[in-house]
């Protein structure tokens, strides 16, 4: 199995940019579907999930072609109804995308049990809910859900009963070519589901309100991908992360494009870690020798770094976080509002030498900052793997982190751009 080796306690320097968001990669391949023609989509980062996913359609006819590294053409003119190889929904989460996008091409779609990571239960409740008030019919299996639209989906007030980012896409995606008016209420406002919307409205789509938690869309007959192109945007998730790394190893960093607009409240709550970044322009400026010290609460609380829906703190992001907060001085509480089991990898951070008590199963309180040692590690999931491989960064001595198949889903050959900004870290296996 592959592992990364790593020497810790090398500073981070040097200018870097970040891949494109994965997690909008994901549901505009699946919107893609909506018509037969093809589309341009640039900035694709090349990672496991996005390969999972092409393989996935590219078993049911639609063509793909790579334009250099990172922009890639598709066509679904192609596209045949069969049977969703199970193997390959179990290895993605955005496997689950498919259900609108196939229900309009087929009327129907019998969807293996989608994966992805193990960080504690994820419903698929929401999304069948919303499919049910547009009129389709539900019949649930042992290992699959079997979709089926009575005629035309129609559309729907719909309020969804939790802001499910997913859900939220797959809402959109199915009232785009139903017949008549949808309102999606308390819907996800991510950064993915805003440039989702951009997509859609790009190929004919009649959408507004993204970016807030009330989404209105006019079903329209037809979309239509001819001469059209999408670019992601950087994945904020990947720039935050460069940005915890660069500042607790000590280094000096410029994330270029790293599209500031969505950072601001991850900014805010890595201020108040002592962890600095300056906007400039489109770029994210992380400067030397930061002081990394928790700010207090009024009258001097141990202060809460909690993770909420959009735009608050993301979730996936707690765990470098909390990687982060282990090597600045002070206590703070980490709260994981969503997964019960996203927090389970500080085990492996107590090995190192971490000083911190998690509390259940979404609370840990760290108290820095602490001097890490070099461990035997495992990746468990794609954000703990990353706040793993930081931990190493920050060690003193050697790391080795196994399955780190799990990074590779989420992270852009990130050993080689760590290694151009200085880090000493191998693949091996």
């Amino acid at each position: 199995m592959t592992e990364f080796h790593i020497e810790g306690g090398h500073p981070l320097n040097g200018t870097i940019r970040a891949s494109g968001n994965k997690n909008a990669a994901l549901p505009i391949l699946c919107a893609s579907l909506l018509a037969d023609d093809g589309v341009w989509i640039r900035n694709i980062p090349r990672i496991g999930d996005v390969a999972t996913l092409l393989t996935l359609l590219e078993s049911m006819g639609m063509r793909f072609a790579w334009q250099g590294r990172y922009d890639v053409r598709t066509s679904s003119a192609g596209l045949v109804d069969k049977p969703l190889n199970p193997d390959l929904c179990r290895k993605v989460r955005g496997s689950i995308l498919l259900a609108a996008p196939l229900l309009h091409r087929f009327g129907r779609v019998e969807l293996p049990l989608p994966g992805g990571d193990k960080i504690g239960r994820r419903r698929l409740d929401t999304h069948l809910l919303v499919l049910e008030e547009m009129g389709v019919n539900v019949k649930s299996g042992p290992d699959s859900v079997l979709l089926t639209a009575r005629g035309r989906l129609r559309g729907a007030d719909i309020l969804l009963d939790e802001a499910s980012v997913t859900a939220t896409e797959n809402a959109i995606m199915a009232a785009s070519l139903a017949e008549g008016a949808s309102i999606v209420r308390n819907a996800a406002c991510e950064p993915h589901v805003q440039e989702l919307c951009d997509f859609l409205n790009r190929i004919g789509a009649d959408i507004s309100g993204a970016g807030t938690n009330e989404i209105r869309v006019n079903g329209v007959k037809g979309l239509s991908l001819a001469g059209r192109e999408a670019a992601l945007e950087a994945d904020y998730l990947e720039v935050a992360s460069l940005m915890a790394l660069a500042a607790i190893t000590g280094g000096e960093m410029t994330i270029e494009q790293a599209s500031p607009r969505h950072l601001r409240m991850i900014l805010f709550q890595f201020r108040r870690l002592g962890i600095e970044g300056e906007v400039r322009g489109e770029n994210l400026y992380i400067a030397p020798g930061q002081k990394l010290e928790v700010q207090r609460d009024f009258r001097g609380a141990v202060p809460t770094l909690a993770s909420s829906p959009w735009p608050s703190f993301p979730a996936d992001l707690t765990s470098i976080a909390l990687v982060a907060a282990t090597q600045c001085s002070g206590s703070v509480m980490i709260h994981e509002k969503m997964f019960e089991s996203r927090l389970f990898f500080v085990d492996q951070l107590l090995d190192m030498g971490a000083q911190l008590v998690l509390c259940d199963p979404h609370r840990a309180v760290v108290v820095g900052p602490s001097v890490l040692n070099g461990s035997r590690m495992s990746s468990p999931d794609i954000r703990a793997g990353m706040a793993l491989l930081a931990a190493a960064l920050a060690a003193r001595g050697e790391s080795v982190i196994g399955n780190v198949v799990q990074i590779d889903r989420g992270y852009e050959r990130i050993d080689e751009k760590l290694r151009m900004l200085g880090a000493k870290i191998e693949r091996a296996g």
